[in-house]
């Protein structure tokens, strides 16, 4: 079966290759355990794939975003799963263009070479959710360190990451002159800061994302931690955003790819009243549907992360692209659901495992909501409705 848009295929070979090595009876046995895919990311990690975006002065490749989506989109479509690892991708990029050299050389080879991890994002709060200038995690100058106090909520991977990208208010929101304002990002090292004033909870999910709750109570951290100016922390991490949001949805077509093969052998194998239920029209309609609705947001994916590349704004495209592949990927997935009838709820198949996973990316790392209300704004210039 053939993709429109077989963009760096070495790439994808190579990963394709990587991901044999870990079959769906791994991801089961993960799952079954709540447990973190420690050997996979250590291969991914050894291979190069996850240092991708690090330039080579620092260890890295010096590719591209959509190299790096190729290699996301790849690690889904064979069925394995990138949520273990994908945030250093898009973490590092505020280190990268917002941190000094000092910090640069300190930390990027070692994220590149796997001897650190950068895979904790501290930004979602319980109280504000996806309002992100009403977070009340707060980081207070006192001397040589700052002194942070607050909550985060839906941090996944902070039990398995040596460092932590940090979003805090330094300033208040009513004290700052604009509300995205007054916000800081930092680097904590968080091997130093656990049972120093940080405190990490697991948080029991839908899906195996090493989901947690983060606490800190007084923690201390170097004034160094900082990056970049004190104040612009919500500018530095939109980049960041928008890489997220762009690598999330070559992941979502990763899946779409995956649950539109899984449908299509199944339908042409499974016999039914003495013959493939494949060569009925009510089971393979839909399945045709769900690729040619997949093909096309994959241009879309392509073209933000060229686009991202170019250094061209991107960000009407980053959300559109979101949403047209979280689409593509839940529609896929309903329809490979129902193609295996009953035995796509059982774990051998893998179909359930992968449904749930494809689940999240309506609702995260933005909703399909705010994407629709942002373009509703944005880009139709139609009044704000909040």
């Amino acid at each position: 079966m053939t993709s429109t848009t077989p963009t760096h295929p070495e790439i994808r070979e190579s990963v394709a290759a990587l991901c044999r090595d870990f079959p769906g009876e791994y991801w089961r046995e993960k799952d079954r355990n709540d447990a973190y895919p420690t050997e996979f990311v250590t291969a991914l990690t050894e291979a190069g794939f996850l240092a991708c975006l690090i330039p080579e002065e620092y260890g890295g490749s010096g590719l591209g975003l959509s190299e790096a989506a190729a290699i996301m989109e790849e690690i889904h479509k064979s069925g394995c799963s990138g949520g273990a690892c994908h945030a250093q991708m898009y973490i590092m990029g505020a280190l990268l263009r917002h941190g000094d050299e000092e910090k640069k050389r300190r930390y990027l080879p070692e994220i590149a070479s796997g001897a650190l991890r950068l895979q904790a994002f501290g930004v979602t709060e319980p109280t504000s959710g996806t309002d992100t200038t009403r977070i009340r995690t707060t980081a207070r100058r006192d001397g040589n360190e700052w002194v942070i106090n607050g909550q985060k909520v839906w941090t996944s991977r902070a039990e398995h990451s040596d460092l932590m990208l940090l979003l805090a208010r330094t300033t208040s929101r009513e004290e700052a002159a604009k509300p995205h304002q007054g916000m800081s990002i930092f680097l904590v090292d968080m091997q130093k800061a656990k049972g120093n004033g940080l405190t990490i909870q697991k948080l029991e999910a839908m899906v195996n994302h090493a989901t947690t709750e983060i606490f800190f109570d007084d923690l201390r951290i170097p004034a160094d931690a900082l990056i970049g100016e004190e104040g612009r922390g919500f500018y530095y991490i939109l980049d960041g955003m928008n890489a997220e949001r762009i690598l999330i949805s070559a992941e979502a077509i990763g899946d779409a790819r995956w649950f539109i093969k899984k449908a299509r052998d199944y339908a042409v194998d499974r016999r039914v009243f003495d013959r493939p239920i494949g060569q009925n029209q009510g089971v393979q309609f839909p399945i045709a549907r769900c690729y040619a609705e997949t093909e096309a947001a994959a241009l879309m994916v392509q073209k933000a992360a060229e686009t991202f590349d170019a250094g061209e704004e991107v960000g009407a495209m980053a959300n559109m692209c979101k949403l047209l592949a979280s689409e593509a990927t839940w529609h896929a997935a309903d329809t490979c659901l129902q193609t295996h009838g009953g035995f796509g709820f059982a774990r051998e198949y893998d179909v359930e495992r992968k449904f749930r996973e494809t689940r999240l990316f309506q609702t995260a790392p933005i909703s399909t909501n705010l994407i629709l209300s942002y373009i509703a704004e944005h880009v139709l210039e139609m009044p704000r409705s909040f």
